[in-house]
Parts: C-alpha cells; sequence; structure tokens
C-alpha cells in the first residue's frame, strides 16, 4: 500500500454488507431549486423504496408543519427501507421527529449537534461540557421513543480528535445505535477521512456494538472517494443521495457508490441491496420533481454516460461494448448506449448509423457520403437522422454566374 492509498481495516472485523441511507428528500431537498411538494416526496419515497435503499431519511420534522407531514405520510405508506426523521438535539426537535415517524413499519430518530470548536463558539456559544451533556440527554430521549437512534457530531471531521471519542462515548452509553461522522463542510481528502474512522474504532469502548455512518458532502468533489475510503476503514452505512444533491456542491452520489460496490467487488467485497436497474428511473424521476437534471457528463446517469462521439472510440464500442464501457447501459436502467455523430465520428460510426436508418452503401459510396458528413460536421454542432440521409441524395453542382 502506498502513502496515498488510505488505511484500510482488516476485513475478518467487519460486517460485509454496506448499507445505504437515501437523504435525498431531507438533504437532497435542501438544496436551491431542490424544494419539492408533497405528492412529489410520496412519488419519489415510493421509487426510492423501490430502489432499495435500507433507510430513507424523509425529511426534518419540526421544520415546517408541511414537512412533518410529508415524512408522516411517507411513514404511513412506504414500505420497505425504515423510515428516518431528523432532529437536533432539542426536546421540542425530537419530539416532532417522533410523532412524525409513528406511522412507520420500522422506524429511526436520527439526531445531531455540533462538536467542533467552531460551531461550538459560533453558532451554539455553548462549552463543550454543554454539549456532552445535551447529547446524553437528547440521545436518551430518542431511545424512549424510537429504539432505532442515530447520533451525528456535526463537522466530526473539524472536531478535536480527543473530543469526538468522547462526544462517542457518551452517545453510545446514551443509546444510540448508529454514529454517524459527517464531513459536513467537504473538508477531507480520503486518507483523513479513513483514518479518523480507524482512530474512532480503536479508541471508543463499544464502538463495535454500533453502526459507523459516513455522510459526505463534495465541496472538494471529494464526497464519493471519501465515502469509499471510510467502506475500507469499517464504516457499513452511506449516506447519500440521489444524482449527489445537497447542500452546496451536494452530497455524495447514490448512484456512483453503488457502481463503484458493484463494478470494483475485487476491491470492495462487500454486499449492497441497491436495485441497479433502478439507478437511471430513479434519477430521471427526480430530474423531473426538481428544476434541473444531472449534469450531462455525470457518471452513471448522465446524459453522456454511455455516449460516445470519438470515431475510435466508436469503432471499438461497435466491435464490443466491453472496449470503452465498463458496465452495460441497462445494468443501470439506461435504455441503451449512443453513437454520437459528429466532426470527431470515423466511417465506422457514420456506416453504422445508416445501416440503422436501412441504408447498406458500398465503400465507394460510404467514402463520398463520408466526405459530406465531415464538411457537414464542420459546419453543424448537431447533426441529425435527417441530415445524415440527406446527404444520401445528389448533391446540386453550384451555380456560377456568368
Amino acid at each position: 500500500m502506498s502513502s496515498q492509498d488510505p488505511p484500510v481495516a482488516q476485513p475478518s472485523t467487519m460486517n460485509d454488507c454496506v448499507y445505504f441511507f437515501d437523504t435525498t428528500l431531507r438533504d437532497g431537498e435542501q438544496s436551491p431549486g431542490c424544494t419539492m411538494y408533497r405528492d412529489e416526496k410520496m412519488r419519489l419515497a415510493h421509487q426510492i423504496a423501490a430502489l432499495g435503499v435500507d433507510i430513507l431519511e424523509a425529511g426534518f420534522a419540526i421544520a415546517s408543519e408541511g414537512d412533518s407531514e410529508s415524512i408522516r405520510d411517507i411513514a404511513r405508506e412506504v414500505r420497505g427501507p425504515k423510515i428516518a426523521s431528523l432532529a437536533r438535539c432539542k426536546r421540542e426537535d425530537i419530539e416532532a421527529a417522533a410523532r412524525s415517524i409513528e406511522p412507520a413499519e420500522r422506524a429511526r430518530i436520527h439526531t445531531f449537534l455540533s462538536t467542533s470548536d467552531l460551531h461550538l463558539a459560533a453558532k451554539l456559544q455553548i462549552t463543550r461540557e454543554q454539549a456532552l451533556d445535551q447529547i446524553a440527554a437528547m440521545v436518551a430521549l430518542a431511545r424512549t421513543y424510537c429504539d432505532d437512534v442515530e447520533f451525528s457530531p456535526e463537522d466530526a471531521t473539524r472536531t478535536d480528535r480527543d473530543f469526538l471519542c468522547k462526544v462517542l462515548d457518551v452517545a453510545i452509553q446514551a443509546g444510540a445505535t448508529t454514529l454517524n461522522l459527517p464531513d459536513t463542510v467537504g473538508y477531507c481528502v480520503p486518507q483523513d477521512y479513513a483514518q479518523m474512522f480507524l482512530d474512532v474504532r480503536a479508541r471508543v469502548p463499544g464502538i463495535e456494538n454500533v453502526i459507523l455512518s459516513a455522510h459526505c458532502h463534495d465541496d472538494l468533489g471529494l464526497a464519493v472517494a471519501n465515502t469509499i475510503a471510510s467502506i475500507q476503514a469499517g464504516v457499513r452505512q452511506v449516506e447519500c443521495a440521489v444524482n449527489g444533491i445537497g447542500e452546496r456542491a451536494g452530497n455524495a452520489s447514490l448512484e456512483e457508490i453503488a457502481a463503484i460496490l458493484t463494478v470494483r467487488k475485487d476491491k470492495m467485497p462487500y454486499h449492497h441491496n441497491i436495485v441497479m436497474n433502478q439507478l437511471y428511473p430513479t434519477s430521471q424521476m427526480l430530474s423531473q420533481c426538481i428544476s434541473f437534471a444531472a449534469a450531462p457528463n455525470k457518471a452513471i446517469v448522465g446524459a453522456n454516460a454511455f455516449a460516445h462521439a470519438a470515431g475510435i472510440h466508436q469503432h471499438g464500442v461497435i466491435a464490443n461494448p466491453l472496449t470503452y464501457e465498463i458496465m452495460t447501459p441497462e445494468s443501470v436502467g439506461v435504455p441503451h448506449n449512443s453513437l454520437v455523430l459528429s466532426k470527431h465520428s470515423g466511417r465506422r460510426a457514420l456506416e453504422h448509423r445508416l445501416h440503422e436508418l436501412g441504408h447498406n452503401l458500398t465503400r465507394a459510396e460510404l467514402d463520398t457520403v463520408y466526405h459530406r458528413f465531415t464538411d457537414l460536421a464542420d459546419r453543424k454542432k448537431i447533426i441529425y437522422d435527417q441530415d445524415i440521409v440527406a446527404l444520401l441524395k445528389p448533391q446540386e453542382p453550384a451555380v456560377v454566374s456568368a
């Protein structure tokens, strides 16, 4: 292992299942442009359940009456995943969360408190000792309402490590069953994030009896990389969102984590419950519910994820898709790949598309049409099928004035 690789926990000590905690409807909805109406949240919740997530964080009950009602509707109607409701370490928050998940078949209260010195001083204006007392009291209160309680020390990655270990010890003693260590501001690089989990696993009594969770933000573009590093360090719950939506630059992308665990089983030999061919349909439904779609170059579900434009790539994909595709589009729910005809395309791709359109040309005819095609491609960004068919027609000679 090179000095750049993240630390890895010994596999013999770890559960082989990674649980997916989806926060699309909570952290994801907090992203500008991602607010959803109750019927949209309900429709998406059913689809996320069909996707196979293990925990569905349905919202932040204390935020508004509408959010509380949406959580309650989801808890009543959606079956499959545990339904979680977020709450600050405040009595009124936890009571609101408890009311919102009452109808759930399986429920969780997820409570949090900032623990970095920066947050304690600037935001909460409390001491470390007051924070420990608050965590102990509110986690214990949550356990009176629900057997499944998750605690998150907000801004964990910028929290003093000794104090973080005290926080986690207190939360475990109070009854937390899952401990989530969020990289709230997307500050970490993979080795740092993995080391934090290895440290707390080595130092916190009873931590082997709880599930460790990762929640990463993408401010430095490392949310998925950090999440994967945390799994290698013993984390068994990953918190993520469809299309990677979320506060600021977003959360770790659910579809990317699922694809990595599926495609790279040689490095990540862990089971998960995600139904892979539901990734693209879920992404598409989310795009319909919010004000924007995934970026075209978004891995797994973006419009260009299985699109090939360069002639060399198109030639290879026509011969064998495995030359340039590490998974089939159908495996993640994308109907098929696409060969995009442009000035970068070669004869093979043009011939393939003409054949699909019902035209089989001789080599000489193809050469003629290909030269017309490259001339058109230099002048036109998007080439449609009708443009290609028009190239088959005899070209009228240019009119020269006397």
